[in-house]
């Protein structure tokens, strides 16, 4: 996959106008007010031919107690441990602060790849420059004069970025699984909905750790099986990297692991649970799955806790229309990963699909080619 790059800073320094002009659209909103992008952003950027996947995170508060702050903080904490570089955005005209240094300290630990951006500096005299010279003192090595706002000084903070990036990989740019005759399936959804059980369904085998307690799945597990002779790679996606602080993290951290995983596959099956009603986070992770080109397949887990009643079926398809009507030519299954009630259809029609429009064009068309596809041929349930 990609390598990814992710932006922080603390609150108000400009990483939402840095993150549009890198990937040349209007995606993070942004305003003057701090804390306005609350929750973390994808997009694909290129500079000089190197192609990589940028994460816009909410201001960086250190030690806030406030619940909103602190699930913010996490956010981007996330980001910082799955990311490859990190661009540390300081405000030049207001000056070093201690929650400046503060996000200092917590990146010196993480231990990865940093390029400062000493931001808001919005003309080239000397002077505008010789404010960013105070953050040399932070130990994170060269301090980038620029402005994301004036479009400044951005070639060389992207210099900075991409020499720091990891070697380049074999088929790293490509938007398609590798063409090796195998079908990935990715097996995505919220902590806690079945993921490693439906996978363990499949595999006919307890091949991965499963508990009532979310995010006992550490990392992505591939596990390969041979299916009425397709060689499948199924990809049961992560829960969290530590237990502790489950109650905020567990919910962000699936849509970083799911955006790992998507890269390499070719279908999508979307985990829910059929005691819970459609959220956010299904919807961010049905629309990651989108914005990939990926099939997808929408699992309602867990229908064996629910009776047995077309009508609730029914009733939970018109739900799923209004949460996620932007996937709404997803085939729904409703299964019982822990008795093995549909388990095979799950897997029939992720192999048809996967059969059928095997991507090879851009995510965003070979989305719209698959609804073409899918929507003229029979809608399995």
């Amino acid at each position: 996959m990609k390598p990814l790059v992710a932006i922080v800073g603390r609150p108000n320094v400009g990483k939402s106008t840095l993150f549009n002009r890198l990937v040349g659209r209007r995606i993070a909103l942004v305003e003057d007010q701090p804390g306005v992008t609350r929750d973390r952003h994808y997009a694909d950027a290129e500079w000089e031919g190197r192609a990589f996947t940028l994460i816009d995170t909410g201001g960086f508060v250190p030690g806030e107690k406030d619940t909103l702050l602190k699930q913010v903080r996490e956010q981007a904490q996330f980001a910082v441990e799955e990311c490859d570089v990190i661009i540390f955005v300081v405000d030049a005209r207001a000056g070093m602060t201690t929650a400046d240094e503060a996000v200092a300290n917590y990146l010196r630990k993480a231990g990865k790849p940093v390029v400062v951006a000493a931001n808001k500096l919005d003309n080239e005299s000397g002077q505008m420059q010789s404010l960013a010279g105070e953050f040399f003192r932070l130990g994170l090595g060269d301090v980038n004069a620029m402005s994301a706002e004036h479009n400044l000084g951005m070639g060389g903070l992207m210099d900075s970025v991409v020499s720091k990036l990891p070697e380049k990989q074999e088929g790293e740019d490509s938007d398609a699984p590798p063409d090796d005759g195998k079908i990935r399936v990715a097996i995505i959804g919220r902590p806690n909905v079945g993921k490693s059980t439906l996978v363990n369904a499949i595999l006919k085998e307890k091949r991965v750790v499963t508990s009532e307690v979310a995010g006992t799945t550490r990392d992505p597990i591939d596990s390969e099986v041979t299916y009425k002779g397709n060689q499948l790679i199924l990809t049961d996606t992560a829960g969290i990297r530590r237990k502790k602080t489950i109650a905020h993290q567990v919910e962000q951290y699936s849509v970083i692991a799911a955006l790992k995983v998507l890269e390499r596959s070719d279908v999508a099956v979307l985990l829910m649970d059929a005691t819970e009603p459609a959220v956010d986070q299904d919807a961010k992770l049905a629309g990651l799955s989108m914005d990939r080109g990926r099939a997808l397949v929408i699992v309602v887990n867990k229908w064996d806790l629910i009776a047995e009643d077309k009508r609730r079926q029914e009733a939970f398809r018109e739900d799923l229309k209004i949460a996620l009507k932007f996937v709404g030519y997803a085939p729904v299954i409703f299964t019982s990963a822990l008795h093995g009630s549909k388990v095979e259809k799950v897997v029939d029609v992720a192999v048809e699909l996967a059969k059928q429009f095997r991507f090879r064009a851009p995510p965003r068309s070979s989305t719209s080619c698959w609804i073409t596809w899918w929507t003229t041929t029979r809608r399995p349930s």
